[in-house]
């Protein structure tokens, strides 16, 4: 069996920063944005979390910086030396930033608080993650009203602090139902939970009263809102059952029509009087093709 190369030296360097030469410039547009303030403020609060990535330049006593642009700016920017860098064995700009899952929101939460048990104060936390203390307070109290097994279910999925908001208002047997449309759908918007919450019945929410000030309708609009919301809910369903069967039909009969136009003699008994039943057939052998690319993209 093949042994696999390791594409890394295995430990960690300290490398001069004037000997590290990026590979690309940063632009205003992105020293202004607010992730680079963040890793500014991170950087300059915890120091370096993570290693530049440099590959060494042949004889030059020097090193091409492959990933880490925005902290090796940081870096210099606040004046430092020297940088903890891992060496890589060749000069490719990968890298693995593009193969990360981002830090969801239930998972900043629970490092947050993690943090905090451990002493780091609220005031540190905000200025590492270039936000004020309330913020930090907010992604500490996250789950509060939250039921455990919503929490489970969205603790991987891209779902802002604001759309919480909206599931605390809510029982726990309404969030849960929530929490799988909003999954179901690919949706995690505050917008979605928002109209989600306004289609929910005065039973499902902590505090009833409060469901017409938060959505300005009356109870008979939420009673049709309620039934249009529910018949939607089954055709959805409906149609996400029987999705995959419907899709695989159509990928086979779109090659069955790709492999016929393919014949030089059938293509040109369609072109000779029937040339827009042969632009439809193209049309729908195109469409699945553009379908399949699309996915494999993804």
């Amino acid at each position: 069996m093949d042994k696999i190369h390791i594409a890394f030296e295995q430990r960690i360097h300290l490398v001069p920063l004037e000997r590290v030469l990026p590979s690309k410039m940063l632009t205003a547009a992105v020293t202004e944005t607010a992730k680079y303030r963040r890793i500014a403020a991170s950087v300059r609060e915890l120091g370096l979390v993570e290693p530049l990535v440099v590959s060494a330049i042949k004889g030059g006593g020097a090193y091409t910086l492959l990933d880490g642009h925005v902290r090796l700016s940081a870096l210099k920017e606040q004046g430092a030396v020297n940088a903890r860098c891992i060496i890589a064995d060749d000069d490719e700009a990968f890298t693995y930033n593009k193969r990360v899952n981002r830090l969801a929101t239930i998972q900043e939460h629970y490092m947050i608080v993690r943090a905090i048990e451990r002493g780091v104060s609220e005031d540190k936390l905000a200025r590492a993650l270039n936000v004020d203390v309330d913020s930090i307070r907010q992604r500490r109290d996250l789950l509060n009203g939250i039921n455990a097994d919503v929490a489970e279910l969205l603790k991987d999925k891209p779902i802002g602090i604001h759309a919480f908001q909206k599931l605390r208002k809510m029982k726990p047997i309404r969030q849960l139902e929530v929490a799988e449309l909003m999954i179901a759908a690919n949706n995690y918007s505050s917008n979605y939970a928002k109209a989600l919450l306004a289609m929910s019945r005065a039973s499902d929410l902590h505090r009833p009263q409060d469901l017409k000030k938060a959505t300005g309708l009356s109870a008979e609009q939420m009673e049709r809102l309620e039934r249009e919301m529910a018949t939607a809910n089954h055709d959805y369903k409906e149609i996400e059952a029987s999705y995959g069967d419907d899709l695989l039909l159509l990928v086979i009969a779109a090659g069955f029509l790709e492999r016929i136009l393919s014949r030089p003699a059938i293509e040109r008994f369609f072109a000779s009087g029937h040339q827009e039943m042969l632009e439809g057939l193209q049309g729908i052998v195109a469409a699945v093709s553009l379908d399949e690319t699309t996915a494999a993209a993804a």
